[in-house]
């Protein structure tokens, strides 16, 4: 099943999964792995800093400093890893709520409103899927495979995660993808993660 993934996402599934867990151990050697398989820097960089928005800041910055050594250590070997494409410049005149909103409703489906807490609902359209979304270095059905690979190792995020499951078919993600991600977790990062996201699978693919 996991040849239904291609390497690169195998790698951003990975890394996701370990940053969200904040094994570093794990994720050093995950990112190791990435970068041999063809995971550029910039992609790696920008799939950890996508992840403060579900992970907070703390794992993410972590995570970000395991990369820096990651590549530090490669470098002082002679490997030169693909330094990749950086997101281009968005226009002056982008809006990011108005481009936010489309972009989550596409994810969901319909029109979403967080009317409990504006501000959040704000955050969400206008920063997560207005500002980092548009940013182009990672399409949208990567930036799902590296949520949902994420939330699968958090505990108590089953809501999210199913919600996370379901867009990612909206941006892209074929549902042989998203078959192969628990066997790929249970490989390389743990049994717990990838019943999790089994369980989520269920709920969304078999109903």
């Amino acid at each position: 099943m996991n040849q239904t993934l291609t390497p690169r996402r195998k790698g951003l599934a990975v890394i996701a999964a370990f940053e969200a867990k904040g094994d570093q151990a794990g994720l050093s050697k995950a990112l190791t792995e990435a970068l041999d398989n063809g995971l550029t820097i910039s992609e790696a960089k920008e799939a950890l800093s996508q992840l403060y928005a579900y992970t907070g800041f703390p794992r993410s910055l972590n995570a970000l400093g395991t990369l820096q050594k990651v590549l530090a250590a490669r470098k002082a070997e002679g490997i030169n890893d693909n330094p990749g494409k950086d997101a281009d410049p968005l226009p002056e005149d982008y809006d990011a709520l108005k481009q936010g909103t489309a972009v989550q409703t596409q994810l969901t489906g319909k029109p979403f409103e967080y009317s409990f807490v504006p501000a959040t609902d704000y955050y969400l359209k206008a920063h997560l899927f207005g500002d980092i979304f548009a940013r182009n270095n990672l399409t949208f059905a990567d930036r799902e495979i590296v949520t949902v690979s994420a939330i699968s190792a958090l505990q108590g995020c089953e809501p999210q995660l199913i919600a996370h499951v379901s867009g990612a078919r909206n941006m892209g993600v074929t549902d042989d993808e998203l078959r192969a991600l628990p066997s790929l977790l249970e490989e390389k990062v743990g049994h717990e993660e990838a019943e999790r996201l089994r369980g989520a699978l269920s709920v969304v693919l078999d109903n």
